[in-house]
């Protein structure tokens, strides 16, 4: 039986599965934030072999509104996503992207909320990848009939993080960086700072200089002042905050929860309290 991958696959063995034509769906998830367009731009100009374009602001994400800037889909829309690319429970999914799975883990983290477990992040990316690419557009899939399964994740709700203000029971994780956190600048958002009591662990510290996770010993040392599964992940639109959600598991922690309205999405509502 094929080694199933649950957190990280390296290329070495994500080009072993390849070779040996192993059951394998891969999901590039490049993209940069304000340019909707780039994301497909890299995909045409060369890909990995075989792989599909898992679009964050057309498949991974809904629409802009009261819930950020990249509002989960609705469960369904994503599982309906899923079907049409033609996933079978029995494939390994790998995700890819060129940041260091900052993008990636979005999908790590939905592919999970649909209960599929077998689905790892490619570390270090496009970077780390010696193969052959392809260019041009993605080869055409079958729908099939995936059904979603328990989900893997935790998910939290604005009113879920206005109750915990008081209760404090769970830690408020921020996964932006310490000058977007302290409201120094607000590149992205029309309002800087952060969600009272949270704390600050930039996701880009989950990475080494080559632009690989670091070791499971160093990441549980990063989070060793956290209880794990007390801590909500956030950031500023749901995206990174999941890159922190994989670091954990890569840990061997307990999975944390991920508010995915996040920054973007606490702001829209001025009576929801803000720290900087």
């Amino acid at each position: 039986m094929t080694e199933q991958y649950h957190t990280l696959i390296s290329a070495d063995d994500l080009a072993t599965l390849v070779t040996n034509n192993a059951p394998l769906r891969i999901f590039d998830c490049r993209a940069q934030l304000g340019n909707p367009q780039r994301g497909a731009e890299l995909f045409a100009i060369g890909h990995i072999a075989g792989a599909l374009h898992a679009d964050l602001d057309r498949h991974l994400s809904a629409p802009p509104g009261d819930r950020g800037r990249h509002p989960l889909p609705h469960k369904e829309a994503w599982l309906a996503q899923v079907q049409q690319w033609g996933l079978q429970p029995e494939e390994q999914v790998v995700v890819y992207d060129d940041v260091g799975g900052q993008m990636a883990a979005r999908a790590w983290w939905m592919f999970r909320w649909l209960g599929h477990q077998a689905v790892a992040v490619l570390d270090g990316g496009m970077q780390h990848w010696s193969m052959p690419l392809e260019s041009g557009s993605e080869a055409k899939t079958q729908p099939s009939h995936f059904s979603a399964t328990s989900g893997l994740t935790r998910l939290w709700q604005a009113t879920q993080v206005m109750e915990n203000l008081q209760t404090q029971e769970h830690a408020l994780l921020d996964a932006r960086s310490a000058a977007r956190f302290r409201g120094v600048e607000a590149p992205i958002d029309p309002v800087a700072g952060h969600v009272p009591t949270a704390v600050c662990l930039p996701s880009a510290d989950n990475l080494t200089e080559a632009g690989l996770f670091k070791s499971p010993a160093a990441l549980r040392q990063r989070f060793a002042h956290l209880q794990a599964d007390k801590t909500v992940c956030y950031c500023g639109s749901g995206v990174t905050a999941t890159h922190n959600v994989l670091a954990m598991k890569i840990a061997g922690l307990a999975e944390p929860a991920l508010y995915a309205d996040s920054w973007s999405g606490w702001i829209t509502d001025s009576t929801r309290p803000i720290a900087r």
